[in-house]
């Protein structure tokens, strides 16, 4: 019991944690469940089975192997080793037979049917009762009712399933890590604002020197403001080119078979189901109601926005060519021109709003937002002394306790910023879930990533407006997992809520990012300038009206762009049969024919690192940032009517959405808050899409 993963402890012991410890722990949890769950079922054997006898002990053994595994993912995405990558891959492929083992054990089944079947089950809570209907669903979709070989096979698919998923991250990652380019002659970084070149310089290390890698601070500026086209093109070939056949990189990490092979074993899942496809298996689980409902859902809002699209798109290619000579634009060039139209048009650009937004104000800002909605506070736990309250993994990683009036409800981590050896993107995940134990509620623990761009010399870290709504977003997320009033962990916080509503936390919090009321806390200059304004000013009302003018800039055109993706999606896990192997590159160029309005080059790869649904929870299920965005349109509505921070409507959130967890289907706690079904119209409205377009 020396081994840290297998000792009780309320946080994770990271800096106790080492890549040899891993698979060793894991091995341990899984054989002592399983022993434990074989005893239980012979215990039951001629019972009927009740809450306490089958459904209490056996949430207790998931959370004990959580604990081990929970902090293993988190560093293998926060700071990425070989030694650790080759640890976590080698418990990949035994935590799915186990969970293979779990779904489709029989006489587990028929307890949790027979406990569905008793007199208890009447007398128990709506979030037990929807415990149990869950575990019932997954059982099936498990393969539970399968025999012989189709039930090993089954196990096959889940277990190469996890690998490749796990391969197809790797190798997004280690593309990623692989480009970068040394620039010793600043002038080729012409037009890139200091603080990008800054960040540049700090990467290189080298007095003169300035390296550009892919990762989104470096590469982001780059095609927004370097006037080099040459350095344009060649940074956006690295990019849209990773882990595929083409590319500076070409064939090094090449995800093309793995695609493949994820794709057949999918719909081979799907088949053995019962699924025409596995499009049908994922929306199972979600609110939309088939596959077609989704795609109608999707096609709709496309034709919806596409007009309004076009006439962005002309608007740019004609303002590209006569400001700037350019007669076709490439699509290296599409950023850096909208960039020039944006600024042209508001006359701001992200680095106008970034003096504004140092991190500190800004977390503490957020703090506010929430707090006036919620009537929540947060405490920062102190780090880097003998007193520090938590373990760590990175110097960076602070940890807050979540209160209420005055007493803990939850915590969290929060890594803020790009480095290397960390997965790019953003994300919450959850560190310990609440749920009731012998010992009293166990409060829920969250950990926030994100990847923005770190300090600079003796400055604080510096948002773009683009980074402040992705806090946001995330954060958004971690309150749903925090601010749950649920104590059955199979449905609290995240847990066992339908995946095309669980975005709708997330993005509804991001509309407070363009509050002139919340801005007015959530911003704050870092540094007088010549132009005269004070050590923290918010937003000036001139720059917070070119922020909203702009708000809705080319808001279509990124419509049209997420629907590519989430058609993209859903059509491949749709159409991808056995008899009817189409290719990504297929149905990516007909939805690119059907919905795209920007060109695209011939060697782009996007499918390649599209790890969303390659390497997460997203596949056949990308649409959910759109469904979701509905949702949260119309929710945020609601404020708008009676007051951004009208406490009676955020406690009415708070208690219908937010605390509910999974416990109940997501669109009858939608429809408890708003007072009717969700509407399309206030997420048309918040986008700018013109009515008549829409009609």
């Amino acid at each position: 019991m020396t081994n840290p993963l297998l000792q009780e402890h309320l946080l994770p012991p990271f800096s106790a944690i080492t890549p040899e410890q891993v698979l060793p722990a894991i091995e341990q949890r899984l054989n002592t469940n399983r022993e434990r769950i074989t005893q239980l079922l012979a215990d039951l054997k001629g019972q009927t089975p009740s809450w306490d006898s089958l459904v209490a002990p056996i949430e207790q053994w998931d959370d004990e192997l959580s604990k081990a595994w929970s902090p293993v993912g988190h560093l293998n995405g926060v700071l990425n080793s070989d030694e650790l990558r080759d640890a976590y891959n080698a418990c990949l492929p035994l935590l799915s037979q186990y969970s293979t083992e779990m779904g489709q054990n029989r006489d587990l089944f028929d307890a949790y049917q027979a406990l569905r079947n008793s007199d208890e089950f009447d007398g128990l809570s709506t979030a037990q009762q929807t415990a149990i209907e869950h575990a019932l669903r997954d059982f099936r979709l498990s393969g539970v009712d399968l025999e012989g070989e189709k039930k090993a096979r089954y196990g096959e698919i889940k277990q190469r399933l996890s690998e490749l998923t796990s391969k197809f991250g790797e190798n997004v990652l280690d593309a990623t890590q692989a480009w970068s380019k040394v620039i010793d002659d600043e002038a080729q970084l012409a037009g890139l604002p200091e603080s990008a070149k800054g960040l540049l310089a700090q990467l290189a290390g080298e007095g003169g020197k300035f390296k550009v890698t892919l990762d989104f601070p470096s590469y982001m500026p780059i095609m927004s403001y370097a006037d080099n086209r040459e350095l344009r093109e060649e940074v956006y070939t690295a990019f849209v080119t990773r882990a595929s056949d083409a590319g500076p990189n070409a064939g090094e990490f090449d995800n093309s078979e793995v695609m493949k092979e994820i794709l057949a074993l999918r719909y081979e899942l799907a088949q053995l189901l019962g699924f025409d496809n596995y499009a049908e298996y994922s929306v199972a689980t979600k609110m939309a109601g088939s596959g077609q409902e989704v795609i109608d859902f999707l096609t709709d809002l496309a034709a919806k926005a596409k007009p309004q699209a076009e006439r962005e798109f002309a608007e740019l290619s004609e303002f590209a060519k006569t400001e700037h000579g350019v007669d076709n634009l490439q699509p290296w060039d599409v950023t850096y021109y909208a960039e020039k139209l944006r600024q042209s048009r508001y006359a701001i650009s992200q680095e106008d709003i970034r003096p504004y937004l140092p991190i500190d104000t800004v977390v503490n800002g957020m703090f506010e937002t929430v707090s006036r909605l919620y009537g929540i506070q947060f405490e920062e736990q102190p780090r880097g002394s003998e007193k520090q309250a938590f373990d760590t993994y990175h110097p960076d990683v602070r940890f807050f306790h979540v209160l209420k009036d005055g007493e803990q409800i939850a915590a969290f981590y929060l890594d803020l910023y790009a480095r290397e050896k960390k997965r790019g993107g953003a994300w919450m995940d959850d560190c310990r879930i609440r749920r009731q134990t012998n010992d009293g509620v166990q409060l829920p623990v969250a950990y926030l990533v994100c990847n923005f761009t770190p300090a600079v010399g003796d400055a604080p870290a510096l948002l773009t407006h683009d980074e402040l709504t992705t806090l946001f977003h995330e954060f958004g997320h971690g309150l749903h997992h925090m601010l749950t009033q649920i104590d059955v962990g199979a449905v609290s916080g995240i847990n066992g809520v339908a995946w095309d509503a669980v975005e709708l936390p997330s993005q509804f919090l991001e509309n407070w990012c363009y509050e002139p009321e919340a801005l007015a806390f959530i911003s704050g200059r870092f540094e007088d300038g010549a132009d005269g304004y004070k050590q923290g000013e918010p937003l000036p009302q001139e720059l917070l009206d070119k922020l909203l003018a702009a708000k809705n800039f080319q808001s279509a055109m990124m419509m049209m762009r997420q629907l590519e993706f989430a058609l993209f999606d859903f059509r491949l896990h749709r159409e991808h049969r056995s008899d009817n192997p189409v290719t990504p590159e297929q149905i990516l160029a007909e939805v690119r024919q059907q919905v795209t309005v920007v060109p695209v080059s011939d060697f782009n790869r996007f499918q390649h690192s599209f790890s969303h649904i390659f390497a997460g929870g997203y596949a056949a299920g990308y649409y959910s940032y759109k469904w979701a965005e509905v949702l949260s349109a119309d929710a945020f509505s609601k404020f708008e009517e009676d007051g951004i921070f009208n406490t009676i409507t955020g406690q009415s959130f708070l208690s219908e959405i937010l605390s509910q967890g999974g416990s109940r289907e997501a669109a009858e706690l939608f429809e408890n808050f708003r007072g009717r079904k969700p509407s399309v119209a206030p997420l048309l409205r918040h986008s700018g899409i013109d009515v008549e377009d829409a009609a």
